[in-house]
C-alpha cells in the first residue's frame, strides 16, 4: 500500500510540474528519459529474479494443475478488459487490453503504453493496475471468504511475488506462498509482451 501511494505521489508531482511548466517539456520527450527509466526497471527485475535461485527451485514443488493459474488469470482479466471495451465505445478494443494487459504492474505497462499510445491512455494505465493492487490489499479476506484461496492469487495478478504477497500469505495461508510467487513470476513475465502486442496492433 505505502509504496502505491509513493508512485501515486510522484504522478502528481509530475503531472504538477507539466501543468506549472516547471521543467521544460522538451527536456523530458527529446532525451527520451521515460525509455532509460523502463530500460533500468527492466535491470532491475532481471536483477531480482536471477539474485533469488531459490524461487525457480521452488517452483519444481508445485502441483502441475496449479500451472493453469496464471495462465487463467491472463485469460480471465484480457475476457473482462474486452467486455469493458463494449462500454467504453470512446475506447478501441486494443487500447483495452493493452491497459488490461498490466496485470497490477503499473510502473511497467504504464511506460509502456505512454510510450506507445501517448501520456493520456499511460495515465489511465496507471491508475487502473494501481487500483488492482489496492483492491486485492484490501478485499483479499472478502476474496477468500467468497471465492476461495486462491481468488486473491489472481486477482493480484503481477504483484502476487512481491507487494501483495504479505496479505495473500496471511489470508490464503502459508502454504500458498510458492504458489503465490509462481502465479506473479509468471503473469509479471507475460505483461511486456502482452502490452506491447496490443499497443501495436
Amino acid at each position: 500500500m505505502k509504496g502505491s501511494l509513493i508512485i501515486v505521489g510522484f504522478f502528481v508531482l509530475g503531472t504538477l510540474c507539466g501543468v506549472f511548466h516547471l521543467i521544460p517539456i522538451d527536456i523530458v520527450i527529446d532525451s527520451k528519459v521515460s525509455f532509460y527509466a523502463l530500460c533500468a526497471l527492466m535491470f532491475s527485475v532481471g536483477l531480482s529474479v536471477g539474485n533469488d535461485p531459490q524461487t525457480l527451485k521452488n517452483f519444481r514443488s508445485l502441483n502441475p494443475r496449479l500451472i493453469f493459474l496464471p495462465i487463467m488469470t491472463i485469460l480471465g482479466t484480457l475476457a473482462g478488459s474486452a467486455a469493458v471495451s463494449l462500454i467504453l465505445t470512446h475506447r478501441s478494443l486494443t487500447d483495452c487490453l493493452a491497459v488490461g494487459s498490466g496485470f497490477g504492474y503499473y510502473s511497467l505497462s504504464s511506460i509502456f503504453i505512454t510510450e506507445y499510445k501517448g501520456a493520456e491512455l499511460g495515465t489511465i494505465a496507471l491508475l487502473a493496475n494501481i487500483s488492482r493492487e489496492i483492491l486485492t490489499l484490501l478485499a483479499a479476506p472478502l476474496l477468500v471468504r467468497w471465492f476461495g484461496n486462491l481468488a486473491p492469487i489472481s486477482a493480484g495478478g503481477a504483484t502476487t511475488m512481491d507487494t501483495t504477497l504479505p496479505i495473500i500469505t496471511r489470508t490464503s495461508g502459508q502454504q500458498f506462498v510458492v504458489v503465490s510467487i509462481f502465479h506473479g513470476f509468471v503473469v509479471d513475465f507475460s505483461v511486456p509482451f502482452l502490452v506491447t502486442l496490443f499497443c501495436s496492433i
